[in-house]
């Protein structure tokens, strides 16, 4: 980050960390995105922007704007930051290259296909057991339940510790922004957590039929190291839970606030993906990224120079009115495809189709087993500096 301060471009001295903007979001997206198409926030010494075309051109630029440099604020390659960077989240080609491809190759449509039947599965399960308990959290007991049981077992982790991967995640997302109140009290409270997950991203904390053990093959495969096969199974436990829980709460939330929509989701379960894809373009749970210059570069005639930080406001890009009619309307039957919540390009979001998975088989399971839902108690959110969700819930249903 630099502190001087460029001369032809727009500037915003307002904090987009502070706790009044994480209570209330929208206004400080709003100016970015409304103030140009590159914007110096002065608090920071870094660049953003918040408009839907810049933001999809820097996703696709990948050799300009790296991700080897940290996808947070902190540059990485001149700071060191709390743990390793990731394998794939961190990485450029072509040693990004590698690791997706594995990725890629791990989440095949077979594998899909069998997750699915898992995962709705417990879905059923699950509701059926919220619906007879009449009142419920739907953060704790649904949107966070759901993922923190399919995912690990998916994976193939051990039943023992999982309490812990919400606390590492905290810290991992709090790290991702700058050192303040809500970074230092996600350490303290993280206790033992990272010492869990280096211990459970290990090849014998895992099972043999999960997708940690076929990570390990494509290391005995000689594809990547030991050591890589380890990161990957972090990148589980570390970026898959977090964003999925609060995406699936948000979704909740939004069909409470619109019955208009929860009708149309009740009367066609199948639309449980469209829910999800228009909850992830009206409220992404991550709506900020960050991106560095490799070299200078230019930007609808604004001048960058070659390593500074670029935030990308994710959030604010989904609500753009050059690019989404209505953009602050819940509408389930609008088509959200282009929205920028997993990212575009060769980065886009890698276990996208698992967060997908995981919320089309819970909501559809909303869908045909509850038959009224409604909030009886006030939201509670989630402060964080690079995620947004919820951590209260509280709801009453009844049977459909």
């Amino acid at each position: 980050m630099t502190s001087v301060a460029p001369t032809d471009a727009p500037v915003l001295d307002g904090d987009p960390f502070s706790m009044e903007t994480l209570a209330d979001p929208i206004p400080f997206d709003t100016a970015v995105r409304e103030a140009g198409p590159m914007v110096w926030l002065a608090k920071y010494g870094v660049w953003a922007t918040g408009r839907h075309a810049v933001v999809d051109g820097i996703f696709r630029s990948w050799g300009t704007f790296i991700s080897s440099a940290g996808t947070g604020m902190t540059n990485t390659k001149r700071e060191t930051t709390w743990r390793r960077p990731s394998v794939i989240l961190d990485q450029d080609p072509p040693d990004h290259t590698a690791t997706r491809a594995i990725m890629t190759r791990l989440l095949s449509p077979r594998t899909m296909r069998k997750l699915k039947e898992q995962f709705a599965a417990e879905a059923d399960r699950l509701v059926e057991s919220l619906v007879a308990r009449g009142e419920f959290d739907a953060a704790l007991d649904l949107a966070e339940a759901f993922p923190l049981t399919v995912l690990p077992d998916a994976v193939g982790m051990a039943r023992e510790g999982r309490q812990h991967l919400l606390p590492y995640s905290n810290v991992n997302f709090q790290a991702m922004g700058p050192r303040n109140r809500l970074w230092e009290e996600a350490v303290e409270q993280a206790g033992d957590a990272a010492e869990y997950v280096a211990w459970q991203m290990r090849r014998e904390a895992l099972t043999d039929d999960g997708l940690g053990a076929e990570i390990y093959a494509a290391a005995d495969a000689g594809e990547i190291t030991e050591e890589q096969a380890g990161l990957l199974v972090r990148t589980f436990l570390s970026a898959g839970v977090d964003t999925t829980v609060f995406g699936i709460g948000f979704a909740l939330h939004s069909l409470m606030q619109n019955p208009d929509q929860w009708a149309l989701l009740r009367a066609q379960p199948s639309l449980a993906k469209h829910v999800f894809e228009e909850t992830l373009r009206h409220t992404p749970p991550s709506p900020i990224i960050g991106r560095t210059t490799k070299t200078a570069t230019e930007v609808d005639g604004i001048q960058l120079e070659a390593d500074q930080k670029v935030l990308l406001f994710l959030a604010a890009a989904n609500r753009d009115p050059a690019r989404w009619p209505d953009p602050d309307r819940f509408d389930i039957t609008r088509q959200a495809s282009g929205h920028m919540a997993f990212g575009a390009g060769i980065h886009a979001c890698v276990g996208q189709l698992i967060a997908r998975l995981e919320a089309e088989c819970v909501l559809s399971a909303v869908a045909r087993k509850v038959g009224s839902m409604e909030l009886v108690g006030e939201p509670q959110i989630k402060y964080s500096n690079w995620l947004r969700g919820l951590t209260s819930l509280p709801v009453r249903v009844t049977a459909a």
